[in-house]
């Protein structure tokens, strides 16, 4: 395997370094000597990553290091890839004048224009690195800047079936934390103090607050203790919480790691709800808050969640909110099930933390995954707000889709 990611990087490099010797080509030799120097540069240092990461077990890198390195080589060569398709056309019109040469003789075609401005290979050559240069600009912007930059959206929503005690009810909803990917504790004591300013009523965590293991969290333990409402801290489970993508030594270390998941939520003095439900009282009247665990339509995702059991003794509740962490749950089992769930909130996807994210218009390619990939949704007269995250994972940056604390105002009308 290594072997071959380095064939694939040194061919990618050799073809899109003609669209740099191309556009260089009326430069100072000074210039073209650095520009070359750097370009190669990165090519050596992207397949000495690889080669000394198969000798030296990657994961057993510093946490902070690796990520950064491996992702700003992925941005090198996201870029590039899109460099491609420009030499190809380039080079097909190369094929086919030369073919059309050969076939009709010498001097029939010419190789050059002495009019032309600017070579049709100069300007491929120079769209094609301009475009590559979108990618890799906005990428790394977001690395630096995106990833703590915490929005708070605010939703109000009107509902009938309200009980006036809830009139006004002040709901707040976090969600993905992914406190493995943190690079510290002061951008997650800055996300708390954030989300304590806003005064909840209620504070609502839908899930995945690690990656895979439960130490991850513990250095934020403190702070994340921080957090309190008057009607309580509750929390659901995400698919990453389980574990399931760690190479674990044993199942019982795997069990214990559940185990040790499950006392962390009583550590911060969240209540987790799994596949379970609470009344939340207010003035003499109630109402329902139920946690499923996860569940998705989505093959490689888990389905841990038990809606029915979840739901069980809420059919008489006036009105009920629901903590489901993958979106994808909500069509295909909470709109159309007979206990109502009123108010159901996801998170999950994070808007691929890549996209446009505007007010009136929402673009992310998490879209042609997930149907309900951020915001606001409604079916059958109940609704679905899906977190776009206050972490990240993988990539370690945002851009266009911001970190989310969601504030809902709960109105009766």
């Amino acid at each position: 395997m290594p072997l071959i990611l380095i064939l694939i990087i040194t061919i990618i490099d050799l073809y899109v370094f003609q669209a740099v010797r191309t556009v260089t080509s009326g430069s100072s030799d000074n210039v073209k000597r650095w520009i070359y120097f750097i370009f190669w540069l990165i090519t050596f240092i992207s397949i000495l990553t690889i080669a000394v990461s198969y000798v030296y077990k990657f994961s057993a890198w510093d946490k902070t290091f690796r990520t950064y390195l491996s992702v700003s080589i992925m941005i090198v060569y996201i870029s590039k890839i899109l460099v491609l398709p420009f030499l190809l056309i380039d080079d097909i019109i190369r094929f086919g004048r030369w073919v059309v040469m050969k076939l009709s003789g010498p001097g029939t075609i010419p190789t050059d224009r002495g009019d032309q401005t600017i070579s049709r290979s100069v300007f491929l050559s120079s769209a094609a690195l301009i475009i590559a240069a979108i990618p890799f600009s906005s990428l790394t912007y977001g690395l630096i800047r995106g990833p703590y930059r915490y929005k708070v959206r605010r939703q109000r929503l009107y509902f009938a079936n309200l009980p006036k005690s809830f009139d006004g009810l002040r709901l707040l909803q976090i969600s993905d934390i992914h406190t493995g990917s943190f690079s510290g504790v002061p951008p997650m004591e800055h996300a708390v103090e954030m989300i304590m300013a806003e005064k909840a009523d209620l504070i609502l965590f839908t899930g995945d607050i690690v990656n895979s293991m439960t130490e991850e969290a513990y250095p934020f333990i403190d702070t994340l203790k921080k957090l309190n409402a008057p009607l309580g801290v509750f929390s659901s489970t995400g698919n990453h919480d389980y574990g399931d993508y760690h190479d674990w030594e044993s199942d019982e270390a795997k069990a214990k790691n559940w185990q040790d998941l499950i006392q962390l939520h009583k550590q911060l003095g969240w209540e987790l709800l799994r596949n379970e439900n609470r009344l939340i009282h207010k003035d003499g009247e109630s109402i329902g808050l139920g946690g499923s665990e996860n569940w998705s339509t989505v093959a490689r995702f888990p389905k841990y969640g038990d809606l029915k059991k979840t739901l069980t003794g809420l059919e008489n509740t006036p009105f009920n909110i629901l903590m489901s962490h993958d979106p994808t749950h909500w069509k295909a089992e909470v709109v159309h099930y007979p206990v109502k769930a009123d108010l159901t909130l996801a998170g999950h996807t994070h808007g691929m933390q890549f996209g446009v994210d505007f007010n009136w218009f929402k673009w992310s390619p998490v879209q042609y995954v997930y149907h309900e990939w951020a915001g606001l949704y409604k079916d059958n007269n109940r609704y679905l707000y899906v977190n776009r995250g206050l972490g990240f994972i993988g990539y370690p940056g945002r851009v266009g889709v911001m970190p989310e604390i969601t504030v809902f105002e709960l109105k009766k009308g």
